[in-house]
């Protein structure tokens, strides 16, 4: 691809400079080649120099149309004015359809971008390019681009994808091409205010979520110092009663002349005399089992 697109790119630079030193005639059939020439899909410099605006007030004026069509019109356009145009070739025929397929998933775009149901946040426009992709219909794609069966149509999209215009997949199942990428096309003057009133408006949901996002790292950094404060807070209580004990034991311990230590040790063992009374206990418990147990012999 890469290398393809480098060929095109050689290819329209040595279209622009024939083009600036033909004139009539040879500057309209300049032209035609170049609407025939694969893969070169943008004519935007090609229509800002001075000899080609010169056509659209001479005899040449129908192709000056048909080169404007094909910078910013579709397949459709060209049909409604094809009475006062030049007729196309196959491969300017397809072409121009490569164009229309383009712009028709540009509005299926915008469309879902700027619905009346979401609100414009980054997060939304990414769900829809990302989650979603623009799907055409097969019949809107049938209709706009005058093909008569789906094979055409499907043959037609796989050249589309091999010359790089867009990228996509064709659910024939559903009934639709699903679009996930597709060349940018040529930009009328006029649509420059439209153009930049998006972009601040892209710029606007930006910042919201940017905002959101600044929030909601303000909120955890308070939350974790909350939870730091009530750490500190904890070990410091926890290290004052380690130290009252410690008082406390060592007062006892000094009120009966003891090593504190030892004192400790004290009250977790139990008194002497405690062992002795349960052996006592357990001994004289025996003595009385045995005792029975003869009485019972006896008896029998």
């Amino acid at each position: 691809m890469a290398a393809e697109g480098k060929v095109t790119g050689q290819s329209q630079e040595q279209f622009l400079l024939l083009a600036k030193a033909a004139r009539g005639a040879a500057l309209a059939s300049l032209i035609h080649q170049v609407l025939e020439a694969p893969g070169i899909y943008v004519f935007g410099e090609l229509l800002d120099m001075p000899a080609v605006r010169e056509l659209a007030d001479s005899e040449f004026s129908p192709v000056f149309r048909l080169l404007t069509i094909f910078a910013y019109g579709t397949y459709a356009d060209y049909l409604a004015e094809a009475a006062n145009l030049p007729p196309l070739t196959e491969a300017q025929k397809n072409k121009l359809r490569h164009l229309s397929v383009v712009t028709l998933a540009a509005k299926i775009k915008v469309v879902a971008l700027f619905s009346p149901k979401f609100s414009f946040h980054l997060d939304y426009l990414m769900l829809v390019t990302v989650m979603f992709p623009q799907c055409i219909p097969y019949s809107v794609l049938l209709e706009q681009l005058q093909l008569k069966n789906v094979r055409q149509l499907e043959d037609l999209v796989i050249e589309a994808v091999y010359a790089d215009v867009l990228r996509g997949s064709l659910d024939q199942r559903n009934q639709r091409l699903e679009v996930d990428y597709s060349i940018g096309r040529d930009i009328r003057r006029e649509e420059l205010s439209t153009i930049t009133r998006t972009l601040q408006e892209w710029c606007q949901g930006c910042e919201v979520v940017l905002s959101g996002i600044e929030e909601q790292v303000s909120r955890a950094n308070q939350h974790k110092e909350q939870q730091l404060a009530l750490k500190q807070q904890i070990e410091s209580e926890v290290a004052n009663l380690k130290k009252t004990i410690k008082v406390t034991t060592a007062a006892a311990a000094a009120a009966t002349s003891q090593d504190p230590e030892q004192h400790l040790t004290e009250l977790r063992e139990p008194a002497p005399g405690t062992n002795q009374r349960q052996a006592s206990k357990k001994t004289s418990k025996a003595k009385g089992l045995r005792g029975s147990a003869k009485i019972w012999s006896k008896s029998n």
